[in-house]
């Protein structure tokens, strides 16, 4: 992309707050559940999109706003989609319970393998990029290698279902966010893992009796954030033993049922976060307040995601099918 160019060799420069709508892009005929920029800085103005609709899709969302592709190897919704980190291939699992592993280019499949169970949350592993992450309606989660197509290790969880993995700088260890809430404690809802051994390293992180949609890594500090269904996000320290940060709660916006995405601005000074009443909230990270909001959809708004390389590109994406790039 011409448009991206300029800034491949040149530092990122501060976020600002989009303004103003560039495209709406509506071709799925269902929920979009995830977007990610591809990763790779060059390839960065294709977006990926999973939805309930079935299908997975890549758009060009800096120059045109057109599909480019649509990959349909699912029978059911798309819950979880994500690129390899060298842009050639999407990792995509879905309530057929099939995680397939799709070349870009071809549409065809480079691994296919059904698990015991419908899966709601994949991650590529951040330094082996042969291996992911899987969880869903199970109380196991999964590592895979996807060129033996083998299962390499099973976390097991006590739960009913996993909402989110996240891994912590290097890939040593990685987090879960789970359904597990009961009347008489909230242990279990983040929970800790060694990566290698498989074994649990803590499941008192978040005593609050609410679930965790979604969890984000700081791109520079070493914390992360909750999204809680309580209507706020929560601050963590990730390394163990993974404290709260009691001084800073993001809140204000709405998340109500809803898998609800947070992330944070490549500069790491915004939190940006959807809201169940389509509105993106832009938070200041060190002063937890709302700097803005954008009312940017009509329906739930599910995800809010900063370009890589542009500094004020926003895509969002929700619950009536529909994306939308802001500046």
């Amino acid at each position: 992309s011409e448009l991206i160019k300029p800034y491949l060799g040149s530092k990122y420069k501060a976020t600002e707050v989009p303004k103003r709508l560039i495209f709406h892009m509506s071709k799925h005929s269902g929920p979009v559940n995830e977007i990610q920029w591809c990763p790779v800085r060059e390839q960065s103005h294709m977006l990926l999109s999973a939805s309930m609709d079935k299908t997975v899709k890549v758009w060009d969302a800096v120059d045109t706003g057109c599909c480019l592709k649509t990959y349909s190897c699912h029978s059911c919704a798309v819950r979880a989609a994500r690129w390899s980190s060298c842009g050639r291939r999407i990792l995509s699992g879905g309530f057929d319970s099939m995680l397939h592993l799709t070349d870009v280019e071809t549409g065809k499949q480079i691994f296919s393998s059904k698990t015991e169970f419908r899966i709601s949350a994949l991650k590529f592993h951040p330094t082996e990029s042969n291996v992911c992450v899987c969880g869903g309606f199970s109380p196991e989660v999964k590592a895979w290698d996807l060129r033996t197509s083998k299962v390499l290790r099973v976390y097991k969880a006590a739960v009913q279902q996993t909402l989110d993995i996240l891994f912590l700088p290097e890939g040593r260890e990685f987090l879960t966010s789970t359904d597990a809430v009961s009347r008489d404690s909230a242990d279990r809802t983040i929970v800790a893992w060694d990566f290698q051994s498989a074994a649990k390293i803590s499941n008192q992180i978040f005593h609050e009796r609410y679930t965790c949609p979604s969890l984000t890594l700081h791109p520079k500090e070493s914390v992360f954030v909750a999204q809680t269904n309580g209507n706020y996000m929560a601050l963590f320290a990730a390394q163990r033993p993974y404290r709260i940060n009691k001084k800073k709660r993001y809140e204000g916006h709405k998340v109500e049922g809803f898998a609800v995405g947070c992330e944070f601005s490549p500069d790491g000074t915004l939190l940006v976060t959807g809201s169940s009443d389509g509105k993106v909230f832009f938070y200041n990270y060190h002063t937890s307040r709302i700097i803005r909001t954008l009312s940017a959809h009509k329906e739930a708004c599910v995800n809010a995601i900063f370009h890589p390389v542009l500094p004020s590109l926003l895509a969002t994406c929700d619950w009536a099918g529909e994306i939308k790039i802001w500046q």
